[in-house]
């Protein structure tokens, strides 16, 4: 039992016998004490000064009173206002350290036969264009919220839904049968998905230049966006891949099977993957499908020029098109059909979307549309809603080519982190193959955790070299902590040295900071999956390495004479290595037992 559950029983307990009232343990969650107040552990007592009929500071006193004189885990306690805290026994916590070591997979909850089933939803990259920056932030807060969400005992099926239909598809295509002289990835030597994302961004080149001359002419921007030939032709080339030309369908599974090819080789590097893939030129059809039954139920309404809407008005919200006049579906339809194929595939309890947030109203949408067609979870989907990122010089635009390629990214992340490492001389002896992995760990640690550490649902700046730093709040301090710890353990093995005999040991103010800190990491992870937050757990670890680096400092470790000492700080290392290395698998990221 944690000294969390310990405390919150004995609390439940002192209710019981002073007040006469019944108090689920559950209910207490003791919180550690602020850094100016004495004490380790605190707990409110608001919820029983009612009851007893005296102040808080009296309710405090008697319940605080009550534990030093009935639990032996508690030493002693004061109390500020209706706070009690509560200080713990030293001795108690190397029961704590002991109780840790011997978790196999400490914070973790398995999942279980009856565990509900989570899908999430990430990535959702469109076939014209590379992975950039933005979804980078995606793909990464998806794959973290996976693990985590794992971790809190779901089954999880990672997701993803590939926009490979659309105009935007029709312009790359396009461009390249105007200007590609049957350029392909090999012969070009480019990936795929680079390879198509040119010639989107050749199309917008020429379309601009029509426009300009039809501006030129008199016409406004509109009407010369409109009779641009180029734009036109890309129309004919989408009415013709959903006619079902054979020309255009067979360009068309080429050139996106290029980008399949590149998209993996992006997602392999980053390490993630996933268990379901479903592409819009599948679900768009089924979509509508589901909304001409919603039709015939009298769930939508048709108006007089044959478009489909739903009629939102009674939940507060308007009227949405579903289905155009012409017949064709629009993105809500196309995340209805989705919905429908994933729903016959798994048996889903819910549903999570990683999008960002300037989709929130389309989500609030969807929850109320698969609600009213029948789908169990669609009331209580969640829309996993995160905030832009950008660089410094300002916001990217697919169609002028500005955006920061994620490719690009990464080797650039990876070349600073060995430029950096090389400086700081963390690369000394290493042999070449070490080096290679070193510094990919490591600058991709820096790119993950920079994203990662940021409130989800706030904007942020990435900054290239603010998120190398082997001092501060980043992944490579973290990465370079985690190395210094196994580096002592190797030296404590090779001295025949052992983490095992430490009971009876007193643990002084530095070695209990750290294990108290380390007793925290089980609910830090309950609550990063309750609030769908991986800077939660990224700033759980940051906090944790601090913490480890002051005990560092101000404890002696291979060189304290007294056995049982060293055995327990040798312990405390472990754990805090183990636990390092299971909070930053949480967040995708690699730790390297060298540095």
């Amino acid at each position: 039992m944690s000294i969390d559950n310990i405390i919150a029983k004995a609390v439940a307990d002192a209710v019981r016998e002073l007040y006469g009232v019944e108090t689920d343990p559950a209910t207490i969650t003791p919180q550690t004490t602020k850094k100016e107040f004495e004490g380790n552990l605190t707990v409110m007592v608001f919820p029983w000064v009612k009851t007893a009929r005296k102040a808080p500071e009296a309710v405090g006193k008697e319940i605080g009173q009550w534990l030093v004189d009935n639990e032996p885990a508690v030493a002693a306690f004061n109390v500020i206002k209706g706070f009690l805290n509560i200080t713990i026994e030293p001795s108690f916590w190397a029961s704590v350290l002991s109780h840790i070591a011997s978790e196999k997979n400490y914070g973790i909850t398995e999942a279980g036969e009856n565990s509900p089933l989570v899908m999430v939803e990430y990535s959702s990259p469109n076939t014209n264009k590379p992975l950039h920056l933005g979804h980078v932030r995606n793909i990464l807060l998806g794959n973290s919220l996976c693990r985590i969400l794992a971790a809190c005992g779901n089954k999880v099926v990672r997701t993803n839904i590939v926009n490979d239909r659309g105009i935007h598809i029709c312009k790359s295509m396009l461009a390249w049968k105007k200007w590609g002289e049957g350029a392909t990835p090999d012969s070009t030597g480019k990936k795929g998905d680079h390879l198509i994302g040119d010639f989107y961004v050749l199309f917008d080149k020429h379309f601009k230049e029509e426009v300009k001359a039809l501006e030129a002419k008199g016409m406004s921007k509109e009407e010369a966006e409109a009779a641009s030939p180029l734009m036109q032709e890309a129309r004919a080339m989408l009415r013709a891949w959903e006619a079902g030309d054979k020309d255009v369908r067979d360009l068309w599974a080429t050139m996106n099977s290029w980008v399949y090819a590149g998209f993996d080789e992006t997602y392999r590097r980053m390490g993630v993957g996933f268990d379901k893939i479903y592409y819009e030129s599948d679900t768009y059809l089924e979509g509508k499908a589901k909304v001409l039954e919603g039709l015939e139920n009298g769930l939508m309404y048709r108006k007089e020029d044959g478009s489909v809407w739903a009629d939102l008005t009674a939940e507060g919200l308007d009227h949405k098109l579903l289905l155009r006049s012409d017949g064709t579906s629009v993105y809500m339809t196309q995340d209805i059909g989705t919905a429908k194929l994933r729903y016959q595939d798994y048996p889903i309890d819910k549903m999570v979307y990683v999008v960002g947030n300037e989709q929130n109203y389309h989500f609030q949408v969807l929850s109320l549309l698969l609600d009213r067609l029948g789908f169990k979870w669609g009331k209580d989907l969640v829309h996993f809603s995160y905030g832009m990122v950008e660089l410094p010089e300002g916001k990217m635009k697919s169609r002028e080519g500005t955006v920061v390629d994620a490719d690009d990214l990464i080797d650039e992340m990876v070349s600073t982190a060995r430029s950096v490492s090389e400086e700081l001389g963390k690369l000394d002896g290493c042999t070449p193959e070490e080096v290679k992995q070193i510094t990919e760990t490591v600058g991709l640690g820096a790119l993950k955790y920079f994203l990662l550490k940021v409130d989800p649902r706030k904007n942020m700046t990435f900054n290239p070299k603010e998120s190398i730093d082997f001092n501060g709040n980043t992944g490579p301090f973290i990465q370079y902590t985690y190395a210094r710890i196994r580096s002592v353990l190797r030296k404590a093995q090779e001295s025949g040295m052992t983490a095992n005999d430490f009971i009876g040991a007193k643990p002084g103010e530095r070695e209990i900071t750290l294990v108290q800190r380390l007793a925290d990491f089980p609910s830090v992870v309950q609550e990063a999956g309750r609030t769908y937050s991986p800077a939660l757990i990224a700033n759980y670890s940051y906090d944790l390495v601090k913490e480890y680096n002051q005990f560092y400092h101000d404890c002696s470790i291979l060189k304290e004479d007294d056995e049982r000492t060293r055995s327990m700080r040798l312990a405390i290392s472990k754990v805090t290595a183990d636990t390092i290395l299971t909070a930053m698998g949480l967040l995708g990221i690699n730790v390297p037992e060298r540095m």
